[in-house]
């Protein structure tokens, strides 16, 4: 598994703003090592969790294995929404609350407890059609100009807290009652009129998601079984209902799960079912999300010593040899070795050894394996390109080592942008090159994704002091330094 990134842009500075003297707006990256990153978000990400959540932490996982999945799933109900152009992020949410949302045009944020409870991956693809229902409804668009026009700090609150989630107040099995407590702090407050008619429109948007994911599944001549399933779960665990129906963001769940039925049973695809390579693939990601995330007795009960099957042994795999992604002893090597006797050409298999082995310290040994990861993928996976550079840094201080250190970083932050971790193996092969101007530059880009804005100024004039007058890393750093100096200056 690989690094986490920043939320929304746009979005999130907005919400950032309103909360200035509640959460601080700096954004810290911890690296728990070659799997996970934590963001210790401000609010935007929070806005699943209802307000406490923005002073837990709030973990936005990378693996390519999971997101490549996830692009498969979304990439016809996109397509079929007319969305395909606009290049959607999944994002990968740490998180043991089931909730998926989206809180601009650009992303859809899914939890991992979703996933991992998600029997099919048609479930999930329901979730998918929608939260893009939520995207080409323009939902996003209209929530934050609620939140632009709501006058008081309480009722801004309430909004947040009834954003735009698969399943309303689902976030946590006490989130729907502090919604509830807050909501009724704002009509007390003489709000009402306000708050209801939010709500109703907000229970239009849900029913009109609900409507469109229908639409789009039928569209890609997939089922909206799944997504009946996935409301029903929620049905049965009562989440979402709250007392007074016209103070709830969705529709009752009677009626909701009688509509969605009837449009399920109408479509000529009501019946149609995941393939079975795809259920696997589905059956592998989840046994991943296990085996890193609950690396403990959970982990053994999912998937017992009995269970032979490869994704109970890919879970048992990980979770003997990492008690955590930050820690790897590589203590079951053979565990990792049987799954990769099984399936050679498996790239996540390969992947797996090569991460665990650069975490317990045996960089020299991870390279081979993640050289194999990345040969099988055929371009895809920056990921793990980022991955094999740090072995290779770690393992060789030669000039050719270094140059290939480089080359994988710099094709890697094409489109992993916000990856500090490059950036930081980046500067430090530059600076062994003796390249200090790219290194600098490197350095700048480092301290602006971990919201340093000073170092990050400092470190950019330094790189434009070094480099050629308007070539593109010149300018980049010129960006940087205008940016960070306005930043200070506010």
């Amino acid at each position: 598994m690989s690094r986490a990134v920043t939320a929304t842009k746009g979005f999130d500075d907005l919400i950032a703003h309103r909360f200035s003297r509640l959460a601080p707006s700096r954004r810290r990256l911890r690296r728990l090592g070659s799997g996970f990153l934590t963001v210790l978000c401000a609010v935007s990400v929070a806005v699943s969790s209802v307000l406490p959540a923005c002073a837990q932490r709030i973990s936005l996982i990378r693996d390519t294995e999971v997101e490549e999945l996830l692009k498969d799933y979304s990439r016809p109900i996109f397509r079929a929404a007319g969305l395909e152009s606009q290049n959607i992020d999944m994002r990968i949410v740490q998180s043991d609350a089931f909730n998926a949302f989206v809180m601009d045009g650009r992303n859809v944020f899914m939890h991992t407890e979703t996933l991992m409870q998600s029997d099919t991956p048609n479930q999930v693809i329901g979730i998918i059609a929608h939260e893009t229902g939520h995207i080409a409804g323009a939902h996003p668009a209209t929530l934050r100009n609620d939140l632009k026009t709501a006058q008081s700090q309480q009722l801004l609150l309430l909004l947040l807290g009834i954003g735009l989630m698969v399943g309303g107040a689902m976030a946590g099995s006490d989130s729907g009652k502090e919604l509830g407590g807050l909501g009724q702090g704002v009509m007390m407050g003489g709000e009402s009129a306000v708050i209801r008619s939010f709500l109703l429109k907000r229970r239009s948007q849900e029913a009109a998601a609900d409507q469109a994911g229908l639409e789009y599944l039928s569209a890609s001549k997939q089922s909206g079984r799944g997504m009946l399933e996935t409301f029903e779960r929620l049905a049965r665990n009562n989440l979402g209902s709250y007392g007074d129906p016209y103070m709830q963001s969705h529709p009752t769940e009677t009626t909701r799960i009688r509509q969605l039925r009837d449009l399920v049973e109408r479509s000529p695809y009501a019946n149609v079912r995941d393939t079975p390579d795809l259920q696997q693939r589905h059956d592998l990601v989840r046994a991943k999300l296990f085996g890193f995330t609950r690396p403990n007795q959970e982990t053994y009960r999912r998937y017992p010593v009995s269970d032979n099957s490869l994704p109970a042994r890919y879970a048992r795999a990980i979770a003997r040899n990492c008690t955590s992604p930050s820690f790897c002893s590589a203590n079951a090597m053979g565990d990792i070795d049987a799954l990769l006797r099984e399936r050679p050409d498996s790239p996540y298999f390969w992947e797996l050894k090569g991460q665990v082995l650069l975490t317990a310290g045996k960089a020299k040994e991870a390279v081979p394996p993640l050289r194999r990861a990345i040969e099988i993928l055929k371009g895809k996976g920056p990921q793990v390109q980022i991955q094999l550079a740090d072995a290779i840094y770690r393992s060789s201080e030669d000039a050719k080592s270094n140059d290939e250190v480089i080359q994988l970083i710099e094709r890697a932050i094409i489109t992993e942008k916000e990856d500090g971790n490059a950036y930081r193996i980046l500067a430090e092969a530059y600076y062994r090159k003796k390249m200090v101007a790219e290194a600098d530059l490197a350095r700048a880009e480092l301290s602006l994704l971990s919201a340093n804005n000073q170092d990050a100024y400092r470190f950019a004039k330094r790189a434009q002091m070094q480099l050629k007058a308007g070539s593109p890393k010149w300018l980049r750093a010129e960006d940087i330094a205008s940016t960070t100096k306005q930043k200070q200056q506010n």
